[in-house]
């Protein structure tokens, strides 16, 4: 019974979303207008094609932006050496992922825009690619894709598989829950991050066989060397830093900027030549941090002006992309945003630990809390929390003055990192090869 449901359900969906197609290629040609979409390849919103599709088997990775992108580049890369006779074809969404993923992908690696789950695109899509199997990756649940590659055959799983509790709510629904429900059955494979997602998929009906775990992906991340041209950046600005306190800001939110600001007010008090680097989470949004920064009167440089860090520089803004990672390798310190201010629900913490930087972290860190736990479980010193600015300069002070603690919390990070980032990516391989590849070929 609760079968045919979900199954009517979803041919009340693939019927609407059918019926909204000319408002949504409206709605890309509007976003395409603002920057919002590429100016050349938006087609590939709609299943069209760029590129012409190899002979012999492909698989497909779909992550909805860079984040989820990166993290899936390492098990990627994997899936190569194993199998060199598989084409890989990978697709996001945003902008923003594709400017810096494209660049990191390995070569042979097609990279695609992701479709709209309208009937008409997924089709085109599933039509000509023609996986044998499809990676998803986190949370991108969509009904087209999901029931369009299960009617053709297609092996499908879920990987670094997570709910945010707001989402769960929605899939829980009566009106929602026979098609997720449906949805789900249709999965080989569901890798979650963590015990609670586990459970909140079982409570939404997935099969049990199906949910096995092998970490998180995004500890993978952080072992990414950077290239030659990072590397040379990076002793570029290290020259500049030379001899001053830093402490990093990272993946900041609009709002937070206020408290990252309030501290190096307080701080510069203390160490006078003390640099602040903040890195906002939508790199568009830091020519208003540096005006606001100026209206404080401080001196500030922004990294996509190319003006060096003087002496006399206050706070550096990072308003480009692709860039943090390397760039942990700058601050000692590295305060994770996202996690101040109601509503937010934190940011990746392990590539600042990769780095060896010392790890602070709002209250507020949502489905990354796990992560935050993992660590601190495996070293107390691994990751502090901190409840807001007051909590913050206190932190910072302590680390600043007393060298033995900052070195005893980086190296805890460090070593909490490689504990729970150890085995990640085989972890992964062996499950793909046991539950995607042995049924897809």
């Amino acid at each position: 019974m609760a079968g045919e449901m979900g199954k009517y359900i979803y041919m009340v969906y693939r019927t609407l979303s059918y019926g909204l197609s000319p408002l949504l290629y409206l709605h890309v040609q509007c976003r395409r207008l603002q920057g919002l979409e590429h100016p050349l390849r938006w087609r590939e919103r709609f299943g069209r094609p760029s590129l012409p599709r190899p002979s012999g088997p492909l698989v497909w990775f779909h992550a909805v932006s860079l984040g989820e992108g990166m993290a899936a580049i390492p098990i990627i890369k994997h899936c190569i050496q194993q199998r060199p006779d598989l084409t890989i074809l990978m697709t996001t969404t945003t902008n923003s992922a594709f400017n810096v993923i494209k660049d990191r992908l390995p070569l042979g690696v097609i990279y695609q825009f992701a479709p709209l789950d309208t009937p008409a695109a997924m089709d085109a899509f599933l039509g000509y690619w023609d996986p044998s199997a499809i990676f998803l990756i986190e949370s991108e649940l969509w009904p087209n894709l999901v029931l369009g590659a299960s009617k053709k055959g297609i092996v499908v799983a879920l990987l670094n598989a997570r709910m945010s509790s707001k989402s769960f709510k929605l899939w829980s629904a009566p009106i929602a829950l026979p098609l997720i429900s449906l949805m789900l059955s249709r999965f080989s494979l569901i890798a979650p991050i963590s015990t609670i997602e586990a459970i909140q998929f079982q409570l939404l009906q997935a099969r049990p066989f199906t949910i096995n775990f092998a970490g998180d992906l995004k500890y993978a991340v952080g072992h990414a060397e950077a290239s030659e041209q990072e590397s040379a950046i990076m002793e570029d600005l290290q020259l500049q830093l030379a001899n001053r306190p830093v402490w990093m800001a990272a993946s900041i939110h609009k709002g937070e900027e206020e408290v990252m600001l309030g501290v190096h007010k307080v701080l510069v008090k203390i160490y006078s030549n003390m640099l602040t680097i903040i890195v906002p989470r939508h790199p568009e949004e830091g020519r208003q941090i540096a005006i606001e920064v100026r209206k404080e009167g401080l001196n500030v440089v922004l990294r996509s002006s190319g003006e060096k860090i003087l002496p006399s520089t206050n706070v550096y803004v990072v308003d480009t992309l692709g860039e943090l990672s390397f760039l942990y390798r700058l601050a000692p310190i590295a305060v994770i945003g996202g996690s101040f201010l109601p509503g937010l629900a934190g940011h990746n913490i392990s590539e600042a630990a990769a780095a060896g930087c010392a790890v602070l972290t709002g209250h507020h860190v949502g489905h990354f809390s796990h992560m935050v736990l993992e660590m601190q479980r495996s070293n107390p010193l691994s990751v502090m929390k901190v409840s807001g600015k007051l909590e913050l300069v206190e932190a910072l002070k302590e680390l600043f003055s007393n060298a033995e603690v900052l070195e005893a919390r980086r190296m805890a990070a460090k070593q909490a990192f490689f504990a729970l980032s150890s085995g990640i990516i085989t972890n992964f391989w062996n499950l793909i090869d046991l539950h995607v590849f042995r049924k897809a070929f």
